[in-house]
């Protein structure tokens, strides 16, 4: 991924949903103005939720998703809709696909019935509306009648998607709003076996760009060169962030006067995840023999040898307490819906996560009373430096 490339988790995620033959492949084709979908007149032809990022005017970069039909029959079918009620937990506007002729069936009125239990914006496409001799007006802003075949409103459902995306509030940062113009940031970029080769992942690239959108001055070293980097610098820094894994050393090395914080926390803060995250992490000191933790990661990648979540971490979590933990490890989409057998979850910084699916990642620790805390605050815990670590994004720097 480049630099200037919009990371999916910070696209805007609209999931195409409905019953098995309404057309939800022809209608999404016919709204990017691709063919993103295998459209059949067999029933069930999408098996499984289909992701395609993309530009999509008048809304810019997007995650397109097409899913599997709502009323899909047999054990497989169930499976299917399984999956694409898993869609919804990263789904930011939904549309609806609706066969004009036969209309909103039970299996349509519970789609909607769940938009509106997750806070989800949605609309009700009525497809096919070109066999209709009069097309109706709508019932409500929720609906629209199209037509994939002859494009007809085609244009409208994109610009009342596109008002629905639009969100209210203040611009998230990832660090922006902690510093000012002129500022030096120092970021600590360990460079070892797990690193991608010839690239930086994804959390530094975004706090790169986030401090040169800032106009501020970005300082990326190693941790070995950190302290001889100090000495170089004629300003002091206004912060210096740095992959958790340093931070004994980085901790060691960064003066007290000058602030210090992790990409995990920023993370934390960026992802919503933070004030419930430090309050989980209390339950590292409450940790008994044989009881099992929960460690999640947003993204797949290829365990190395040193990995932080397999090896890593458990070897820190016994360490720091004395016990004998079980563990189990989960990565991408996976997350269970039962965390009553763990007595913490600790979660990577989600940045290959929408917000929408970290949140409701935290909705349902919370709902089960299961302590969640994430990669940095957990292990600037262990190190001791919770609160140094955690005071630039609690109370800026």
């Amino acid at each position: 991924m480049g630099l200037n490339d919009t990371p999916s988790a910070e696209r805007l995620h609209i999931g195409f949903f409905g019953r098995r033959n309404t057309g939800k492949s022809s209608l999404l084709n016919a709204v990017t103005g691709q063919d993103l979908a295998i459209v059949s007149e067999i029933k069930g032809t999408t098996t499984d939720p289909v992701y395609k990022a993309m530009e999509l005017l008048p809304l810019g970069p997007v995650v397109i998703i097409d899913t599997p039909g709502i009323d899909d029959k047999g054990h497989l079918g169930e499976l299917r809709i399984q999956k694409t009620r898993q869609v919804l937990q990263k789904t930011d506007v939904g549309v609806l696909v609706v066969d004009t002729e036969s209309g909103r069936t039970a299996a349509d009125e519970e789609l909607i019935a769940l938009f509106a239990e997750r806070n989800i914006a949605y609309l009700v496409a009525y497809n096919k509306s070109d066999l209709l001799r009069n097309v109706p007006e709508p019932a409500d802003d929720h609906e629209i009648y199209v037509s994939a075949q002859t494009g007809f409103n085609i244009g409208a459902l994109k610009e009342r998607i596109a008002a629905r995306g639009q969100t209210s509030g203040p611009e998230k940062r990832i660090l922006g709003d902690l510093i000012k113009p002129g500022d030096i940031v120092v970021l600590v970029v360990p460079i070892d076996s797990a690193a991608p080769k010839g690239r930086l992942i994804l959390p530094q690239q975004q706090a790169i760009r986030d401090v040169l959108e800032s106009a501020a001055v970005s300082v990326v070293v190693r941790e070995s060169e950190l302290k001889a980097t100090f000495d170089r610098l004629a300003q002091k820094p206004a912060l210096v962030v740095t992959d958790s894994q340093a931070f004994a050393q980085v901790q060691a090395d960064t003066p007290e006067d000058v602030p210090l914080t992790s990409f995990s926390i920023l993370f934390a803060r960026y992802k919503g995840l933070l004030d419930t995250a430090l309050d989980g992490v209390a339950a590292l000191d409450s940790l008994q023999d044989g009881d099992s933790v929960l460690i999640s990661e947003g993204c797949t990648h290829h365990r190395q040898c040193d990995d932080i979540g397999t090896i890593k971490l458990p070897r820190w979590l016994n360490a720091y307490t004395g016990k004998d933990l079980k563990y189990t490890w989960t990565a991408g989409g996976t997350f269970p819906d039962d965390l009553s057998p763990y007595k913490l979850v600790i979660h990577c910084g989600g940045c290959m996560l929408p917000t929408r699916e970290m949140q409701h990642r935290q909705q349902m620790a919370n709902a089960q009373k299961t302590p969640i805390t994430n990669y940095g605050i957990a292990i600037a815990q262990m190190n001791g430096i919770l609160e140094r670590a955690t005071k630039p994004v609690k109370f800026g720097v």
